[in-house]
């Protein structure tokens, strides 16, 4: 594919937006619902049991209580962190956006894809996730696009319809 004037990236991912990403899908929908109300029931019962529960009930309840609220976002961000010094992560990619679709460069390899090819894009605070099916996705973080956001947003807009367009 020949790219007409192209809008060129070089993305580097920091592990602070492949946990971002990583929060996302671990705390969407249904699991995020349930995390949530299951730390609050934790926490009721740790505050409504304390002057008559013994300390190992209190520990126990405690750990309940963090378990998806601090323990789990600290585990992703460790995951994301060794993710992040992989090679693959850490020497980036080029990512060029035009009419025509997506060019993606990493090294010796490129993968040319067609705006038809993009299954979804969404907008996650100023990360945008650009899904080419259930399981591969390219991230394109703000800090990265800069001033060619409004640029890349445009094309999106333009290439998509809005029923595979999410808070773009």
């Amino acid at each position: 594919m020949e790219q007409k004037n192209p809008l060129v990236l070089d993305v580097k991912l920091t592990a602070k937006d492949l946990w971002k990403f990583s929060m996302y899908h671990s705390y969407r929908g249904f699991q995020g619902i349930f995390s949530f109300l299951f730390s609050a029931a934790a926490l009721y019962v740790l505050i409504a049991t304390w002057t008559t529960s013994s300390r190992p009930y209190r520990i126990l309840i405690l750990v309940c209580a963090l378990m998806f609220t601090v323990w789990q976002p600290f585990v992703l961000y460790t995951k994301a962190a060794r993710q992040a010094k992989k090679s693959a992560i850490r020497d980036g990619m080029t990512l060029s956006f035009s009419a025509e679709g997506i060019v993606v460069t990493q090294g010796q390899e490129k993968l040319e894809l067609l705006w038809e090819d993009v299954m979804v894009v969404k907008r996650i605070g100023k990360l945008l996730i650009i899904y080419m099916d259930r399981i591969h996705a390219y991230l394109l973080p703000d800090s990265v696009a800069g001033e060619k956001a409004p640029e890349i947003t445009a094309l999106m807009k333009e290439n998509l319809p809005p029923e595979r367009r999410k808070r773009i």
